[in-house]
């Protein structure tokens, strides 16, 4: 692999390194503090509302900007509002900065995840899109499999608003990272001419494509159903391996590592064979239900790992899928506004999750959330087979 390319995804797994440590300590500092499932479900809720909601802005800004400005400058705001919330802290104290600055990295992370989704089907015309997504996702989950790790590590040696500030560390070395990159690459990414109005028009453009490609409709119903999983179990996990099963926090984090490690074997899988689109949605799609019923199921611990690592292991193969389809079938000059649109009607249905498990969990108990929440997934993966199997037609090419 050339070395440009190396370092567009060291860039990526840095940045995600660094997310998934703040995510990590989120749900588990507010569940230590409070004792409560319910309120570590409401601070996922607040947590991952506003990188969900920026979507759209977000999208139409990297179809208008050249979206390697948009990727440094999300970066370097990352690091300095790390700083910024523990100085913050150091002065009034409490636990809200935490919850705070998650939110506010997250928006900031959904436009550097536009920027680069935007940027891949220019800069590596060497490999195949499914391949190149492959490729990232590996340098994804691999911050995911050392997120936890090094989170866990990290708080038994500081305090958690110290690896706060390692974290702004983080994000900014996956800056410079991204600047050898520049420098290195010979790629020149295209900025299409577009509309002054970066709010309305995009919207009205994006709901246009939405509301005519029957394969947009269908992957949208899809995707809700993964994401009402894979919220409930990112809500939730903290609570029942440590509240429910009693594990301490290295267990929680090992828990998190297996899941990534899971992912990248499935994704190196993808890299290296050719599978049709419909068998990585149908069987992606399929493992996570089975996943969530386990979980919600489960009356040890054991059983719950095997759910867990179901939900995230076969959740990036169909999100290859979902993102193989739309390259496919949304014009590229409007493909930030689009995929910002569509992302953000996928993830809704996350942070939704959180905030029934923060209504209904202590009342009904965690698995009764999980158990009808996989029954609504399963209706809604039924619900798009036969709603949509009328409309199925050959996919186009990818766009060069």
């Amino acid at each position: 692999m050339r070395k440009e390319y190396l370092a567009f995804f060291f860039s990526l797994f840095l940045s995600r390194l660094a997310d998934q440590i703040l995510l990590f300590i989120v749900p588990l500092v507010v569940f230590q503090t409070t004792n409560s499932a319910s309120w570590a479900g409401l601070a996922f809720f607040v947590e991952s509302l506003p990188r969900f909601l920026a979507f759209p802005l977000c999208g139409a800004l990297c179809d208008k900007y050249l979206p390697i400005k948009i990727l440094r400058i999300s970066q370097a705001c990352r690091a300095l509002l790390c700083v910024l919330a523990m100085a913050l802290y150091g002065v009034f104290g409490g636990i809200g900065w935490v919850v705070v600055l998650s939110a506010l990295c997250g928006v900031l992370t959904t436009q550097g995840i536009m920027a680069r989704e935007v940027l891949m089907p220019n800069i590596f015309q060497h490999y195949s899109y499914t391949k190149t997504l492959s490729y990232s996702q590996i340098a994804d989950q691999t911050g995911l499999v050392l997120g936890p790790l090094a989170a866990a590590l990290m708080l038994e040696v500081w305090p958690w608003h110290w690896v706060v500030i390692w974290i702004a560390g983080l994000f900014l070395l996956a800056d410079l990272s991204t600047l050898a990159w520049q420098r290195l690459s010979r790629s020149s990414p295209k900025v299409f001419e577009q509309d002054q109005d970066i709010l309305l028009q995009p919207l009205k453009i994006a709901f246009g494509h939405i509301c005519s490609l029957p394969e947009l409709q269908k992957i949208i119903t899809l995707a809700i159903g993964v994401n009402l999983i894979v919220g409930v179990t990112l809500a939730t996990s903290a609570a029942m391996v440590i509240g429910q099963y009693s594990a301490g926090k290295d267990n929680y984090a090992a828990l998190q590592a297996a899941g990534a490690v899971t992912t990248i074997a499935i994704l190196f899988l993808l890299a290296r064979t050719a599978l049709p689109l419909r068998i990585l949605g149908g069987v992606g799609y399929s493992m996570i239900a089975t996943g969530a019923f386990i979980s919600a199921l489960s009356p040890n611990l054991l059983c719950y790992v095997l759910g867990f690592l179901l939900i995230v292991g076969f959740d990036k193969m169909f999100n290859v899928y979902m993102r193989s389809i739309r390259q496919r079938v949304i014009p590229p000059k409007d493909f930030g506004k689009t995929v910002g649109m569509i992302t953000l009607l996928n993830n809704i249905s996350q942070p939704l999750a959180g905030l029934v498990v923060a209504l209904f969990a202590s009342s009904l108990g965690v698995q009764k959330v999980v158990l009808i929440l996989a029954v609504v997934t399963s209706l809604l993966g039924a619900f798009a087979m036969w709603r949509f199997a009328k409309a199925a037609r050959p996919l186009p090419p990818p766009h060069s």
